[in-house]
């Protein structure tokens, strides 16, 4: 319970790690609760937010990714028991799929990502999984590491074949937002890729300029003239990419989704990459993680890896100080740093 007439953080998850100056001036400010572990399980969450176990709080903090989830998915059954107080929920992580960010607005609370803290690591890996589809990189990879001459003479023989440069291709980024926009910068100024998007709002001329970006007014348009197509838009409640929506790709294309595998049918991805539709797929993300489709696994067009984009110590640090700063902008000045719901809440 709190102590003095400061603010009050309701703080998830592990302790701080990395900034230690910025939890200390945090600490000065705020009367910080930390739920035992035993208490961040759903059933007792629950019961202690019913039974006011620790007060009338005005903010909840969740600085790790990977800690602070315990209670499961922030939704009807559990928002409305959080206490009128609370004004904000900052989360490290680039996403939001886990919490119902539209019930979190009708009950005033503003919930706030770490989506800017992560774009450069996320960024990185999606050129990484660009290149891999491009140049038949897993096949390669595969090969090397069987220790089998004849698949290493085959690689070495017959990957080139299908394998293209980036360059002067069309990257199709669904979503420009701080992540798809940072892919852009790479995949243009370091691969030469004309960069096509398409968004729910058109960005300002001066970003579409900076890495020459054409903006597609349709989604099923841009499916349909991209070379690769990147997701990365973060996860709405529905599928984006369907069998209807995987018909609409250009054909022998690429795709590549570093954003939220639920977005992705990936019954109808194995079909299109088995039919030829679909050249080749680059997934940091999957449907039912950590289970991965079992056809997938065997396919050597089909890049894959454990949701690690975001996955650098400078994504760590930089998680856990945004989701502090959140909560102390918002609560010392009225403006937080990161907002993703602001503009559902209503005075």
């Amino acid at each position: 319970m709190p102590v003095d007439n400061r603010p009050t953080i309701l703080w998830i998850g592990d302790a701080v790690k990395h900034n230690p100056a910025v939890f200390k001036r945090l600490e000065s400010q705020f009367e910080i609760i930390r739920p035992e572990a035993e208490l961040r399980q759903r059933p007792a969450f629950l019961e202690a937010l019913r039974s006011k176990t620790w007060g009338e709080f005005d903010a909840i903090l969740r600085p790790f990714w990977v800690t602070g989830g315990e209670m499961g998915r922030w939704d009807t059954e559990l928002v409305p028991l959080l206490p009128k107080s609370c004004k904000i929920f900052a989360s490290a992580g680039a996403g939001y799929d886990w919490a119902d960010v539209d019930v979190l607005a009708e009950h005033g609370i503003l919930y706030c990502n770490g989506a800017q803290a992560s774009s450069e690591a996320v960024a990185d890996m999606a050129i990484f999984h660009i290149l891999s589809v491009f140049r038949n990189l897993t096949w390669s990879h595969l090969a090397a590491r069987s220790g089998d001459a004849r698949e290493w003479l085959d690689a070495h023989a017959n990957a080139t074949m299908t394998a293209h440069n980036p360059r002067d291709h069309i990257l199709g980024i669904i979503g420009l937002g701080n992540i798809g926009f940072t892919v852009a910068q790479k995949a243009f100024a370091g691969f030469g890729m004309k960069i096509h998007y398409y968004d729910v709002a058109r960005k300002p001329r001066q970003q579409e300029e900076a890495v020459n970006a054409t903006f597609v007014d349709s989604l099923e348009s841009l499916l349909g003239m991209s070379d690769c197509v990147l997701l990365a838009t973060p996860f709405g409640g529905s599928k984006v990419i369907d069998a209807e929506r995987l018909a609409m790709f250009k054909q022998g294309s690429r795709f590549v989704n570093i954003a939220r595998g639920t977005l992705v049918d990936e019954d109808a991805l194995v079909q299109a990459l088995k039919n030829g539709n679909l050249f080749a797929a680059g997934l940091d993300v999957f449907e039912n993680e950590p289970a991965i489709h079992a056809e997938l696994l065997g396919m050597r067009n089909v890049t894959l890896t454990c949701h690690n984009a975001g996955g650098a110590i400078e994504t760590n640090y930089a998680f856990e100080k945004l989701a502090m700063e959140n909560v102390e902008a918002l609560l010392l000045t009225g403006k937080a740093l990161t907002p993703v719901n602001a503009h559902l809440i209503r005075d």
